[in-house]
C-alpha cells in the first residue's frame, strides 16, 4: 500500500553503590582518571577512599591513580591536610568531558524520576525536587510489537482508542519511529485507513491483533524528514529587567535562541512553550514569543 498525502514535590535521591561486576580491573584507569576529574569538578573534592569504594581498588592503586592524574594536570588538586582531601584547585580545568553542566544536571533529573543512569561517578548529590506527573502505562508485549514493526518494517493490526471516537477502532499501522512529546511516548506510523502519516499514542493501544508484512516506506514520511526552525525571544511587553531573566533562562543571545524540531513535533513544542494559541493568554503572562511566526505558520 502506498501512502497519500501528509499531513513539585521532593524525592528521596538514593545513591547507588557500584555494581560487584563492574569493580576492579575491568575498570581502565583511564576510567579512573575521568572520576578524579568528575569529582573534583562537581563535588571540589576527593579522597583515595572514593576511588578505593567506588572501584574496588586497594588504597596503594589509589595513590597512583592521583599521583597520575595529577601529573597530568598540575594544579587541578591540592591536598587539604586539615580535612585530609584532596580539593579542587582555584585554576582547576576539565581534562575529560566532565564539563556539561546539562549532562551533569539531566543525571541529576534521571535520578530524582528513578531512571537508570548505568555507571554515575556522582557520589554526592544535593537535595532536589521534580514536578510531578501522571505516569503513563505502556503495556511490554504491545510495545515489544511496536518496536518489532520498525525493526522489521511490519504493518502491525491493532485495536486503538483515539480522542475523536467513544469506542475503540480496529487499525492498521506501519510504525517507523518513537517520538515523546514530553508527557507521552508515541508511535510515528502511517495510518492504512487514513492514508497518512500520524501519531500514535503508545499507551492507547488496548490490543494488537496481529503482524503482517509490507510496511510503508519511512521515507515518504515527509512531515517527519522536515526540520522546522522556531527563533525565540522575549515578549516585547517586559520591562527591561524582565526580558534580560529571559534570555539567561533560555540561552539567548542577542535576544533570540533557536531551537531546530521536526515538523511532525511541531504542535508539541508549541504547545509546550505557550505558542500554540498566543492571542487567547494574558498577554502579560507571555515570557517568550515567536519571532518568526510567519516562517513556521507554513509548517503548520
Amino acid at each position: 500500500m502506498r501512502p497519500g498525502p501528509t499531513r513539585a514535590r521532593i524525592l528521596p535521591v538514593s545513591i547507588p553503590t557500584q555494581p560487584e561486576n563492574l569493580r576492579g580491573p575491568r575498570w581502565s584507569q583511564e576510567q579512573r582518571l575521568e572520576f578524579i576529574d568528575f569529582r573534583l569538578r562537581w563535588e571540589g573534592r576527593l579522597n583515595r577512599s572514593d576511588l578505593t569504594e567506588f572501584f574496588g581498588i586497594s588504597v596503594p592503586q589509589a595513590s597512583l591513580d592521583l599521583a597520575r592524574y595529577l601529573e597530568a594536570a598540575p594544579g587541578n588538586a591540592v591536598y587539604d591536610r586539615r580535612a585530609r582531601v584532596y580539593v579542587a584547585g582555584p585554576e582547576f580545568r576539565s581534562l575529560y568531558q566532565t564539563d556539561d553542566a546539562a549532562k551533569y544536571m539531566n543525571e541529576l533529573l534521571a535520578r530524582a524520576t528513578g531512571l537508570p543512569t548505568g555507571s554515575s561517578f556522582m557520589g554526592w548529590v544535593p537535595p532536589m525536587a521534580v514536578t510531578p506527573v501522571p505516569g503513563r502505562a505502556i503495556d511490554a508485549n504491545t510495545l515489544f510489537s511496536v518496536l518489532r514493526a520498525i525493526r522489521e518494517g511490519e504493518a502491525m493490526s491493532i485495536v486503538y482508542q483515539s480522542m475523536s471516537r467513544p469506542e475503540p477502532q480496529s487499525r492498521t499501522i506501519s510504525p517507523h519511529a518513537l517520538a515523546h512529546d514530553g508527557f507521552r511516548w508515541h508511535a510515528r506510523a502511517f495510518c492504512h485507513t487514513r492514508l497518512e502519516f500520524r501519531d500514535f499514542v503508545i499507551g492507547r493501544m488496548l490490543r494488537v491483533e496481529g503482524m503482517e508484512q509490507g510496511g510503508a516506506d519511512p521515507a515518504t514520511d515527509k512531515q517527519w524528514h522536515t526540520m522546522v526552525s522556531l527563533a525565540l525571544g522575549p515578549s516585547p511587553r517586559l520591562n527591561e529587567a524582565h526580558r534580560r531573566s529571559v534570555e539567561l533562562d533560555y540561552g539567548m543571545i542577542k535576544g533570540q535562541v533557536r531551537l531546530e524540531c521536526r515538523q511532525a513535533l511541531l504542535f508539541y513544542v508549541l504547545r509546550h512553550l505557550g505558542l500554540d494559541d498566543v492571542k487567547q493568554r494574558d498577554a502579560d503572562k507571555a515570557q517568550v514569543v515567536l519571532v518568526n511566526t510567519a516562517e513556521v505558520a507554513t509548517y503548520l
